[in-house]
């Protein structure tokens, strides 16, 4: 499967140095095209109070709409019918703001997850999952991976065949209750997207991340800890420099920028 790497959100948190990006793919099965993610929506930049919520004044959004994944996906040349689903790391507005731009797609995602969208708890998730992103009904189907399955030693993955072989849900709770990792088999290697479980690649290889974008991250975890944990374990997957990896993010623009240029 070809995978294209569109940055879909340009943000500019403060005290942050380059930014964040929103690291959306797009990937070519056999039968249909399938995004990981949605990013920000044309929606988003036409109504961002009600779309994006508060978090508008510390993220500082472009809400670009060339950068909307359906622009994306017909500037490429492709009829955006032809996605027909959107595999989700998780539901904050930053991840399904391009959501309503596809009302006809499925949406995968881990049960908790869903569940966590549906039913808010705690001032944090009632503020990350905004019920404006569910406004045009989007049909949500909840995934609950076998915990005897694995992938590269990862507990709990489900091979989403029903979509395409070699797209892999993998959850990784921490960021949110239902948080996952999505892998997808490139032809010549997988592509892991990580989504928000690490926001630079810094916090993997011990060089760090700006104090303000590490202080949101804490901020915003449901369960810290977890999220520590799932540092430690991508760090050493990292570090391992597996042959075929490809490991990637939801914000970290160098690490766009790398999978953009190793993929042209």
């Amino acid at each position: 499967m070809k995978v294209h790497h569109l940055n879909c959100g340009t943000m500019r948190p403060w005290a942050t140095p380059g930014g964040v990006v929103c690291h959306v793919l797009l990937v070519e099965t056999p039968g249909c095209l399938v995004l990981v993610d949605s990013g920000l929506g044309l929606e988003d930049a036409e109504d961002p109070a009600r779309r994006f919520g508060p978090a508008r004044f510390s993220l500082r959004p472009a809400f670009d709409k060339a950068e909307a994944a359906v622009t994306q996906v017909t500037r490429l040349g492709f009829d955006p019918h032809d996605v027909r689903h959107v595999v989700l790391t998780h539901f904050d507005a930053d991840h399904t703001g391009g959501l309503a731009d596809f009302p006809w797609a499925q949406v995968h995602l881990t049960a908790a997850e869903r569940f966590a969208a549906l039913h808010p708890k705690g001032v944090v998730e009632r503020g990350r999952y905004l019920a404006a992103q569910r406004a045009h009904g989007p049909n949500l189907v909840a995934h609950t991976p076998a915990e005897t399955e694995t992938w590269l030693d990862f507990a709990g993955a489900e091979e989403l065949t029903g979509i395409a072989p070699g797209i892999v849900l993998i959850p990784l709770p921490g960021h949110s209750r239902g948080h996952a990792a999505i892998a997808v088999d490139a032809g010549d290697h997988w592509v892991l997207h990580a989504g928000d479980a690490f926001y630079r690649r810094g916090q993997l290889d011990g060089t760090g991340a700006p104090t303000a974008l590490t202080a949101l991250e804490r901020l915003v975890a449901h369960d810290w800890k977890q999220v520590k944990a799932n540092h430690h374990r991508l760090g050493e997957l990292a570090r391992a420099a597996t042959p075929g990896l490809l490991l990637v993010n939801a914000h970290d623009p160098e690490l766009l920028h790398r999978a953009q240029t190793l993929t042209v």
